[in-house]
C-alpha cells in the first residue's frame, strides 16, 4: 500500500512539474513575441517636446495610439486624455508636464 502511495505521488508531482514546465514556456514565447513587436516604425512628429511626450506615453502604450487618437481630438480631448491616464490609468505624469504634453499634441496632432 505505501508503493501505491508513493507511485501515485510521484506520479501527481510529475504531472505538477509537467504542468509547470507548460506554463513557463508559453510565458516565454509571450514575452519573445511581446518583445519583438516592433515599434521602430513608429515616430512621432518632430517639435517640442516630442521627448516628453515620447517618454511619458510609451511607458503604458504604443505610440501609435496618438496617431489613432489625431483624426477626432482637439485641445480639449487632448487635455482629457492626458488627465485621464494620469487619473484613471495611473500614469505618473508630473503636474508641470501636463500642459508641455498637451501643447505638443494639439499643436501636432490636434484636429482644428
Amino acid at each position: 500500500m505505501s508503493f501505491r502511495r508513493s507511485a501515485s505521488a510521484s506520479h501527481e508531482s510529475r504531472g505538477v512539474k509537467i504542468l509547470a514546465s507548460s506554463a513557463v514556456a508559453v510565458l516565454v514565447a509571450v514575452s519573445a513575441e511581446a518583445s519583438a513587436a516592433d515599434e521602430s516604425s513608429i515616430h512621432l512628429k518632430e517639435g517640442p517636446d516630442v521627448a516628453i511626450v515620447r517618454a511619458a506615453c510609451s511607458v503604458c502604450h504604443s505610440l501609435d495610439y496618438i496617431e489613432m487618437n489625431s483624426q477626432f481630438l482637439k485641445r480639449a480631448g487632448w487635455e482629457a486624455e492626458v488627465r485621464k491616464m494620469i487619473k484613471v490609468m495611473g500614469a505618473s505624469i508630473p503636474e508641470t508636464d501636463v500642459p508641455r504634453i498637451v501643447d505638443y499634441l494639439s499643436r501636432t496632432y490636434g484636429v482644428e
